[in-house]
């Protein structure tokens, strides 16, 4: 390489850097100042895992909840200080994991294109994707776990075709972090054994020590789930396979793929998509040479094929399950946009002008007003229905973030209630969630940071981790006689556990006059006991 082509490359890769610096200091800032959006449901969740660190939990492995717990050790104080909530401490870690996978989105692609340009528009194609700008906000387990996935296909590459032997435990560890955040990680493997099944060059790996001491390493930092799930009768599993319709019998919806690759479709703004189905096309294996390019495919396409084949029973699934499958698609993606650009189709050339930079636009605006949506309400007030008593909350069907809004409001009057309560019986009652999605925003945004329980299960929800900790339906001798406040419905079941039940006025949140979300209020006398036949506590 001539000295005027390494100083070119050296300047593209300065600009990626500063590109990736730039994008984590704007998420920090904005979590700081500017964010207006409460911790959803799913955060809040976690955040009450962190408040009882295990070694893993009814749904997740315990990756969310260690990064929740180290967010608010090293930053919590610093957080309040600055901002008067510990909110950007606990979505820290979703920046820092947010930041080093669009790292090692040019690193990856740097390393298998050799040009530091196209590893540029790869990281900024990274930063305008709407669910990468999510995950780099919003603490959910999607944040280390495309962090994780990402980071073992570099180190996947430095073993495979830099013959690197460090990379392979360095693979297994990332592997291993991954598995602990998302059970899904597992697939990485499984794609790598069918890189090396399908490609004859690479066959003789199952023979190598390189791959098992990834497996190896991979499963040891597993362990932790493993371990935990022989102390609980495996409800992490029974949880998994209940999600992937399992549990369901031969029920099978024929729209379900369709579902799916509408989701995906609208998940990659649509344009992306076609990118990566046509870059995965062109690149398919049995009609591919080059080693790399057949690696990233199907480190992209096991991934993908694997939720389309559970699409019939689970209705095409959620819409970010398959999201790691275009990590490495996206490297396939831009060695594709290389070929058409450089290539003598001049109507192709264009498209690829037009249509990139407008869609990385559109999916920076889009980034933009999911962070602060009230910019663009006008125009959902525009389009939606003027509330009405069949459709009280219209503006929920065009707003997504509705649900992250108004928990410190409810908090308020939740503490409100429990002081009236208490400075009436002179005593405080026993905060409960309807479901289980509520108690942890209960336990975040209350004075004091109370522990909330759950009745869902009574109330027809599913399973969560509240059911294992201590609770009113497995331990009820812990609760008798103690008043309870539920928000959120208290069935007819429900209600047969205490001597009385009043329903008190709800409480509804609204944002310049527009209605965004109401709660229940239900102040329960004297607990009796859920009288449930059989085992009681467990439905």
């Amino acid at each position: 390489m001539t000295p005027d082509k390494q100083e070119e490359q050296n300047i593209f890769k300065r600009i990626a850097y500063a590109l990736i610096i730039g994008s984590g200091l704007l998420h920090l800032l904005y979590l700081l100042y500017f964010c207006p959006l409460n911790l959803a449901p799913d955060e809040a969740h976690y955040w009450d895992w962190s408040r009882h660190l295990d070694w893993s939990y009814y749904s997740k492995g315990p990756m969310v909840s260690w990064l929740i717990r180290l967010g608010r050790e090293l930053f919590g104080p610093i957080s309040i200080m600055l901002c008067g909530s510990e909110m950007p401490a606990v979505r820290f870690p979703a920046v820092i994991c947010g930041t080093m996978l669009i790292w090692g989105i040019f690193t990856l692609t740097l390393k298998t294109t050799l040009n530091a340009r196209a590893a540029v528009v790869s990281v900024i194609i990274a930063i305008s994707l709407p669910p990468i700008a999510a995950a780099s906000s919003l603490i959910t387990i999607d944040a280390p776990y495309t962090c994780a996935w990402i980071w073992s296909l570099v180190f996947g590459y430095i073993a495979l075709f830099e013959e690197k032997k460090w990379a392979w435990v360095a693979a297994g560890a990332t592997v291993g972090f991954g598995i602990l955040a998302k059970y899904t990680m597992i697939l990485w493997i499984g794609s790598l054994a069918c890189f090396f099944l399908f490609t004859p060059k690479y066959r003789g790996y199952f023979l190598k020590p390189g791959p098992w001491i990834l497996g190896l390493t991979a499963a040891f930092f597993s362990l932790p789930i493993l371990i935990w799930n022989i102390q609980n009768n495996w409800v992490s599993f029974h949880h998994v396979s209940a999600l992937a319709g399992m549990h369901e019998g031969p029920r099978i919806q024929w729209l379900g793929p369709l579902a799916y690759l509408g989701q995906q479709f609208g998940l990659l703004l649509g344009y992306w998509f076609i990118l990566w189905t046509w870059a995965m096309w062109h690149f398919r294996p049995w009609l591919q040479e080059n080693p790399v390019k057949q690696y990233l495919w199907w480190m992209s396409a096991i991934t993908f094929l694997v939720f389309f084949g559970f699409s019939p029973k689970t209705g095409g699934g959620e819409m970010n399950w398959p999201v790691t499958a275009y990590l490495s698609g996206l490297v396939l993606i831009i060695f594709h946009l290389g070929e058409l650009i450089s290539g003598q189709n001049q109507f192709l050339k264009n498209c690829c002008k037009i249509f990139v930079p407008s869609f990385v636009i559109l999916g920076l605006l889009i980034s933009v007003f999911m962070h602060q949506s009230e910019w663009i309400r006008p125009v959902f007030l525009m389009i939606a229905e003027k509330p009405s008593k069949s459709n009280p909350f219209p503006l929920r069907k065009f707003d997504p973030t509705c649900r992250l809004r108004g928990w410190v409001s409810v908090a308020g009057e939740i503490d409100r209630l429990r002081e009236n309560i208490s400075s009436t019986t002179g005593r405080d009652p026993v905060l409960a969630g309807g479901s289980w999605n509520v108690p942890g925003e209960i336990g975040f945004y209350c004075k004091g940071h109370p522990q909330a329980y759950s009745i869902g299960l009574v109330n027809g929800d599913r399973h969560s981790q509240y059911d294992l900790w201590l609770n009113p339906i497995d331990n009820p001798q812990e609760f008798l006689g103690k008043d309870f406040l539920v928000i959120g419905i208290v069935s007819p079941k429900a209600r047969k556990a205490f001597e009385s039940v009043e329903e008190l006025p709800s409480y509804y949140y609204y944002e310049n006059g527009q209605p965004i979300s109401v709660w229940q209020f239900q102040y329960c006398k004297g607990f009796k006991g859920f009288k449930i036949e059989g085992n009681p506590g467990h439905f």
